[in-house]
């Protein structure tokens, strides 16, 4: 009798398994969405990558592979860095966000909570986390009050009798970068080994027949060094994981080796990260796995045409407010003078710096290769332009010669020593772009790295070598400059946290640490624009470059360097 009951109970559990066969799963990802909902602009209209492009492209392989087969994640930073982002998260509050009501729209089966999205604040998560059905997901982002997760740790899919669990987390630097009252009652776990400890205890505890880890974390380069970028280490160290789903550095790459893949799908909805795993099933039990991993280049011209129109309202909503006049401009601002020497527009970016008590120097850079802004009446929509990046404003404290050795880092990315044979003063090669296929010039590296200080007189010799260029001599209130003494310095949270390498690498600076030399947090630096527009009404060349406040600098010698200049300008904007 107990034999008989044994077999009805085995047979029983194999009926509520997957039956025997081959099962093919396609995991699509997508990630530092950065507000591109709408696949259009507001003012003029300009086509785009966006959540709309996405939703078509998705539903078109929904339609292909079978809507049961198709897992859909984003792996973060989604609520910053478009104006309709701004318009739900601070302007209309009453309304249930329009992130949420897109994400269940489209289907996602879950969202990783990104580092962008923690700096919006607790009254702008907390709302989407209440509002969305989608699960967010941010397993090592723990409850001071009681050590569990403040977001959901996992989700488990049920596909035709398998179990599939995707796992989230976020940046675990998040603490040295954001200011506390952002993320008060949390702190952030190290991934490493935190991730093994989780993707254990998920394992024992549901017993997942496919695991799925996406991290909020850059790829970085899989050598354990960096609390930011820890994609590829979890790829290279994780057991008892299919797949491992990257963020946050806006860098596309798949990787792949017989028992797992590592996906990051890029930014900006551009592309869908693909992977792709294959069950062989024999007696309710999983006996081999394949996995495959690409990427799918997104469509931005062919939209969800029901998903438009079911939004139109929003959309008319935040370009109406885009639309609002903010202030004026006397003069145009151009990104490219900024590559050449001081500019209004570096200038304007220096000036908010330095109007944050106690900051006596400023470093900034040029954040778009040409951006533009004409003179004239400055719309709500023109801030984006003139500053596209979500990055609070630090005050840290450096000394006079970790300021130099930062600056001489800068300007070694940016110049070339002018010396016989050298026939560009500007860091720049000729080639095709990877996208268009058209050929033209192009810096060697990412320009938004190019800073410059404000608060000083100083000259860059360009005849000099690599740490010998930058020569400062005084403050720009006329006091000496002093490498033993200490400075509070302006700097973004991207720089504050590493990035560009300016402090790491330039100043031997260590980031992961940087809050034990942060002297003040402020806003986000657009949010700093805004209310200088809200209070003086207008922007003028002679205001924001007053040598008095940012000091002065420029190439020398003058007769070498503006020729050189002139030059490479040329072919770069020929």
């Amino acid at each position: 009798m107990k034999k008989i009951l044994g077999l009805i109970i085995a047979a029983a559990a194999i009926a509520c398994g997957p039956k025997d066969g081959e099962y093919t799963f396609h995991l699509l990802t997508t990630n530092d969405v950065h507000g591109h909902y709408f696949d259009s602009l507001y003012v003029q209209p300009q086509v785009r990558g966006s959540l709309m492009s996405v939703s078509a492209h998705v539903d078109s392989l929904r339609g292909e592979w079978g809507r049961e087969n198709v897992i859909l994640v984003d792996a973060g930073d989604y609520l910053q860095g478009d104006n309709a982002a701004y318009y739900y998260n601070y302007v209309d509050i009453d309304s249930v966000h329009l992130f949420a009501r897109m994400v269940d729209y489209i289907g996602y089966d879950a969202v990783v909570v990104g580092n962008h999205d923690i700096e919006t604040g607790h009254p702008v998560y907390d709302r989407i986390a209440g509002q969305m059905k989608t699960p967010m997901l941010a397993a090592n982002a723990l409850d001071t009050s009681d050590g569990k997760a403040y977001f959901k740790e996992y989700v488990i899919l049920k596909r035709h009798g398998l179990k599939i669990a995707v796992i989230g987390c976020t940046n675990p630097n998040i603490g040295n970068w954001l200011s506390p009252k952002l993320w008060s009652g949390m702190e952030f776990k190290n991934l490493l080994p935190y991730a093994q400890e989780l993707v254990d205890r998920v394992r024992a505890e549901e017993k997942p027949d496919v695991v799925i880890f996406a991290a909020h974390t850059g790829s970085g380069e899989g050598n354990g060094k960096y609390l930011e970028n820890q994609g590829l280490d979890l790829y290279q160290s994780l057991r008892g994981v299919d797949m491992v789903v990257s963020a946050h550095d806006h860098r596309p790459r798949v990787e792949q080796n017989d028992s797992i893949v590592f996906i990051n799908s890029g930014s900006h909805c551009r592309n869908l990260g693909h992977g792709t795993i294959t069950l062989i099933v024999e007696d309710g039990k999983v006996i081999s796995k394949f996995l495959s991993s690409d990427l799918i280049e997104v469509n931005e011209t062919k939209v969800d045409m029901e998903m438009q129109k079911a939004f139109r309202a929003d959309f008319e909503a935040v370009r109406a407010f885009t639309k609002q006049e903010v202030g004026q401009l006397t003069m145009d601002l151009r990104t490219r003078d900024a590559y050449c020497g001081m500019s209004d527009y570096v200038n304007l970016i220096h000036t908010l710096s330095l109007g944050c008590a106690p900051a006596q120097i400023s470093f900034a850079a040029p954040l778009t290769f040409d951006g533009f802004v004409k003179g004239g009446t400055i719309l709500y929509n023109d801030l984006f332009t003139i500053y596209p990046y979500e990055n609070q404003l630090y005050v840290i404290k450096m000394s006079g010669r970790e300021v130099k050795d930062a600056l001489e880092y800068s300007y070694d990315k940016w110049i070339n020593t002018m010396s016989a044979g050298q026939k560009h003063l500007l860091k720049i090669k000729e080639g095709a772009d990877s996208r268009t296929g058209t050929k033209g010039w192009s810096f060697v590296n990412r320009p938004y790295n190019f800073d410059s200080a404000a608060g000083l007189f100083y000259d860059v010799d360009v005849t000099k070598p690599f740490g010998q260029r930058v020569q400062i001599s005084t403050l720009a209130d006329g006091t000496a400059f002093d490498e033993s003494a200490q400075y509070n310095v302006a700097v973004t949270s991207y720089r504050a946290n590493g990035g560009g390498g300016i402090l790491r690498e330039g100043a031997g600076i260590e980031t992961d640490k940087i809050d034990e030399r942060v002297v003040e947090y402020y806003p986000e630096i657009r949010e700093l624009l805004y209310e200088y527009l809200l209070k003086n009404k207008v922007i003028e060349s002679e205001v924001i470059g007053n040598p008095s406040v940012i000091g002065a600098w420029k190439f020398v010698p003058e007769e070498k360097a503006t020729p050189a200049l002139n030059a490479d300008m040329a072919l770069l904007f020929q």
